[in-house]
């Protein structure tokens, strides 16, 4: 589902600047969203950085040195700064042990490319109100979990894992192998009240502009649309997944 909000991925939220608190942010083991580093600045120090982030699996992001004057509200910077995460990433296994933990089939959403972090927020506030086991996000081109998102989501972040990979579609051929029945959400879809969507489900909500890429929507079992009646074809991408979140829960 779209709207036309243009956001970017990222929001100000707490963040680590200047090469020594970086560091010794990554070293203890804090949770990061993402490693920013300034356009031309991998020289010198910043290489043995993000070398470590790159061992801990960070999301490195090389932005405009004016972008991160920005992030970093005119601080200086030394060209490298971090997005503290709210909480830490869980994985893919986690979504299935909490499916196990309750002796329900597994029900699992799957973003591809959130990037407004309210967006996200809400997406995972509904996930935990609505039973669902687990959400799941891109490494590249999505929100993270930044306190923006995690204020939005009024705590459901330490009740619903956060799972972020680097390919959706090799994800959801993953699900798809789990036995889960994958349905995506787009205009051009099946009404989604005459779905039954019983059983083991993942649902797939797109970006907030474009909607779902080709190649997700080709790996969906079942293209899914909520009727407009109004004379304004889409919905906010939260709120469709909400409808959508909420007729999984009927049907199970």
């Amino acid at each position: 589902m779209r709207d036309n909000q243009k956001n970017d991925s990222l929001d100000r939220g707490d963040i680590i600047f200047g090469r020594n608190p970086v560091s010794e942010a990554i070293r203890s083991g804090r949770p990061i969203d993402s490693v920013l580093v300034a356009r031309g600045a991998k020289t010198g120090a910043i290489v043995g950085i993000l070398a470590k982030a790159k061992e801990k699996k960070l999301r490195i992001k090389e932005v405009d040195p004016k972008k991160l004057d920005y992030m970093c509200g005119g601080g200086t910077h030394q060209g490298i700064a971090a997005v503290a995460a709210v909480c830490e990433y869980k994985e893919l296994e986690d979504i299935f042990s909490l499916a196990k933990e309750r002796g329900e089939a597994p029900f699992v959403i799957v973003l591809d490319e959130i990037e407004d972090p309210h967006n996200l927020g809400a997406i995972i506030r509904t996930a935990e109100c609505a039973g669902a086991h687990g959400v799941i996000i891109p490494n590249r081109r999505s929100a993270g979990l930044s306190f923006t998102v995690g204020k939005t989501a009024a705590g459901a972040v330490e009740y619903v894992p956060v799972v972020r990979v680097p390919n959706i579609p090799a994800v959801i051929d993953t699900l798809k192998d789990k036995g889960l029945w994958v349905y995506g959400a787009d205009m051009n879809g099946e009404d989604y009240r005459k779905c039954d969507m019983k059983g083991a489900v993942a649902l797939v909500i797109g970006n907030e502009g474009k909607g779902i890429g080709r190649l997700v929507r080709e790996k969906c079992d079942v293209i899914v649309s909520l009727p407009m009646k109004g004379k304004i074809n889409s919905l906010n991408a939260s709120v469709a997944a909400g409808i959508l979140m909420y007729a999984v829960a009927e049907d199970r």
